[in-house]
C-alpha cells in the first residue's frame, strides 16, 4: 500500500549538499551504509538493486584501489531527468558520490557522461573545480584522512553502455559489451578493482538521506519502494517535463498530473520497458509492479500501436551490441513481423511463433538490453491483440 505523504515538488532544492557531506565525514563508513540501507533506497537507474547492499559489498571487497562511478549515460529513449539533475543540482550529485567514496573506501570517482551531453561538460567541470578549491574534493577532504577526486569521461552514444559492466568496459577503452556475471562490479569492476556504479539520481538521493535521515525518506512510497522518484514524462500530454512523485503512484494519477487523461496507452521504462493499456491504469509505478528508470511515454487515442512497436524495435536493432545471438538475430525477426503485419502478410500462426521467439530472447540474452528488448512488442501484442490480429492473415 502507498504510505501517506505530503508532496512538495523538487525536494533537491531544499537540500544542502555540503551539510550532507559534512554529516557523512563526521561518522564512520559503516554508519553511512547503515543509514542508506535503513532508507531502503534502491537504484534509480531502473534495476532497483538496494543501494546500501551494493555499498556494503564494495566496502567488504579487497582491493588497493576502489572506484565510485556515476552512470550519467541516460541513453534510454524518453528519459531526460538526469540531464536536469546535472544541470541544476551538480553539487548534490558530487556530494553523493563523495559520501559513497567515504562509505566504501574509494579514492577515485568517475562520471560517465552521455556523449550527447557534451554541452554540460563545462558547467560540471566548473563545479568540480569549485569543490577542489575549498577542500570538498582532493586530498584530506574537509580536514579528514579521506582522499577522493572526480573526473568526467564522455560516452560515445552506445545504448548498451547504460548497463554497468558495458559502461566499465567502455571506461577501460574497450568496446561497450556486457560482461558475464559473476563476478559483480562491487567486487571486480573498473580495472578489476572493487567499484560502485550508481545512477545520477541515486547519488543525489543518497546525499538527501544523509542530510535528512532514513526515516524522512521512508515516509513516502510503498513498503518495498521507498521515497520519491523523478520521472521524465513526454508524448501526447498537455504538460511534458520532469515530475517528482512518490513511488507507488498509479499510472492514472500520474496522467492526471501531466494532462494525459485521455491516453490510450503508456510505455513505462522506455525501449526496455512495457506498454500499459488504459484498462490497467490503476497499476502502480514502483519496483514491485511497473518499474522504470524514469521514462514515461504517453500515447493518445489516435496512435497506431504497431507503429509504436516498430519504432522501439528499430531502436533495439540499431543499439544491440551484437555479442549474443538471441538479441542480435531475434530482434530483427520481431521487427520483420511487425512490418509484415503492417503489410497484411503475417499469418496468425507466424505471429504466435514470433511471440514465442520474443519470450526466448528474454530468457536467453546475455544482458539486460537483450532480456528487455522485446518487452514493448510483447506487451503491445498482449494488450492490443484485437487491433493487431485484425491485420494478421487468417486471423479469426
Amino acid at each position: 500500500m502507498i504510505k501517506s505523504f505530503v508532496h512538495k515538488k523538487l525536494t533537491f532544492r531544499d537540500i544542502d549538499p555540503e551539510s550532507a557531506l559534512k554529516r557523512a565525514m563526521d561518522v564512520t563508513p559503516e554508519t553511512i551504509i547503515d543509514s542508506i540501507s535503513a532508507s531502503l533506497l534502491k537504484g534509480r537507474g531502473g534495476a532497483g538493486f538496494p543501494t546500501g547492499a551494493k555499498w556494503k559489498f564494495c566496502r567488504a571487497a579487497e582491493g588497493d584501489q576502489k572506484y565510485v562511478v556515476c552512470n550519467a549515460d541516460e541513453g534510454e529513449p524518453g528519459t531526460f531527468k538526469d540531464r536536469v539533475i546535472l544541470t541544476r543540482f551538480p553539487h548534490l550529485v558530487f556530494a553523493g558520490m563523495t559520501i559513497a567514496a567515504r562509505a566504501v573506501g574509494a579514492t577515485k570517482g568517475i562520471v560517465y557522461l552521455r556523449g550527447e551531453y557534451t554541452y554540460l561538460l563545462g558547467g560540471l567541470e566548473k563545479a568540480l573545480a569549485e569543490r577542489r578549491a575549498d577542500g570538498r574534493l582532493g586530498d584530506g577532504l574537509l580536514g579528514t584522512d579521506q582522499d577522493f577526486d572526480i573526473s568526467i569521461r564522455m560516452g560515445s552514444g552506445a545504448y548498451v553502455c547504460g548497463e554497468e559492466t558495458a559502461l566499465i568496459e567502455s571506461l577501460e577503452g574497450h568496446r561497450g559489451e556486457s560482461r558475464n556475471r559473476p563476478p559483480f562490479t562491487a567486487d571486480t569492476g573498473m580495472n578489476a578493482d572493487p567499484t560502485v556504479v550508481n545512477n545520477v539520481e541515486t547519488f543525489a538521493w543518497a546525499a538527501c538521506i544523509m542530510e535528512k535521515g532514513p526515516d524522512w525518506f521512508r515516509v513516502v512510497g510503498t513498503d518495498l519502494s521507498s521515497g520519491f522518484k523523478l520521472f521524465s514524462v513526454s508524448g501526447d500530454i498537455d504538460r511534458p517535463g520532469v515530475y517528482e512523485l512518490p513511488l507507488g503512484t498509479t499510472v492514472q494519477d500520474m496522467l492526471a498530473a501531466v494532462g494525459g487523461e485521455n491516453a490510450k496507452a503508456v510505455v513505462i521504462g522506455g525501449a526496455a520497458g512495457r506498454c500499459v493499456p488504459q484498462e490497467e491504469f490503476d497499476r502502480k509505478v514502483c519496483y514491485e509492479d511497473v518499474p522504470t528508470g524514469g521514462a514515461v511515454i504517453v500515447f493518445g487515442p489516435g496512435r497506431d500501436m504497431l507503429q509504436v512497436a516498430e519504432n522501439f524495435l528499430e531502436f533495439m536493432c540499431e543499439e544491440s551490441c551484437g555479442q549474443c545471438t538471441p538479441c542480435r538475430v531475434g530482434n530483427p525477426k520481431l521487427l520483420e513481423c511487425v512490418r509484415m503485419l503492417q503489410d497484411g502478410t503475417c499469418s496468425a500462426a507466424y505471429l504466435r511463433e514470433i511471440v514465442s521467439l520474443g519470450e526466448s530472447i528474454h530468457l536467453a540474452s546475455k544482458c539486460g538490453l537483450g532480456q528487455s528488448s522485446g518487452n514493448v512488442f510483447l506487451s503491445i501484442v498482449e494488450h492490443f491483440r484485437e487491433e493487431i490480429m485484425g491485420r494478421a492473415v487468417g486471423a479469426v
